[in-house]
């Protein structure tokens, strides 16, 4: 009976027909191919992108160089030198370095801050066509923190309802 069963299968080419259906059901159905750079996809509010740090509302940086996100680091991309401020004493950083080609994206440095200071973007569209661009400085984060405050002010209200 096995045999007369698979003998009337491989005549009548059942196995050809049953994927030539799964083809035309696939061929009239729309299509899910995204144009990228003409048309982007959603992106999460927690998307893991290019780091920045941010400012106070007075224009004042937040970091006061508790040198957590450099403790918590995996990867060991982030160096701070810290120092006190000349105006009034208080501690900063003289220097925040974080080099890119060591991150590895965990997002560990975000969730250690307590003041908020350093923040991954939604940007992961950069490139570096130079030796040691890789290597993002204070000013480069601060620059970027910046230019995306309101979009990285949303995303870390809609991220912990506590805040």
């Amino acid at each position: 009976m096995k045999a007369l069963k698979h003998f009337f299968q491989s005549f009548f080419l059942t196995e050809l027909v049953k994927g030539l259906n799964v083809t035309r059901r696939h061929m009239m159905s729309d299509n899910v191919t995204v144009q990228y750079p003409e048309e982007k996809t959603p992106q999460s509010h927690r998307f893991r992108g290019l780091h920045a740090l941010r400012r106070y509302e007075n224009g004042e940086e937040r970091c006061i160089a508790c040198k957590l996100c450099e403790a918590v680091c995996p990867a060991l991309a982030i160096t701070i030198e810290a120092g006190p401020r000349a105006d009034d004493g208080s501690r900063r950083t003289n220097r925040y370095e974080i080099d890119l080609f060591k991150c590895i994206f965990c997002g560990f440095c975000v969730e250690s801050c307590p003041v908020d200071s350093i923040v991954e973007t939604r940007v992961f569209e950069y490139h570096f066509e130079n030796r040691g661009e890789n290597i993002m400085t204070k000013d480069k984060l601060l620059a970027i923190g910046d230019k995306y405050e309101d979009q990285l002010a949303k995303d870390l209200q809609l991220d912990d309802p506590y805040r």
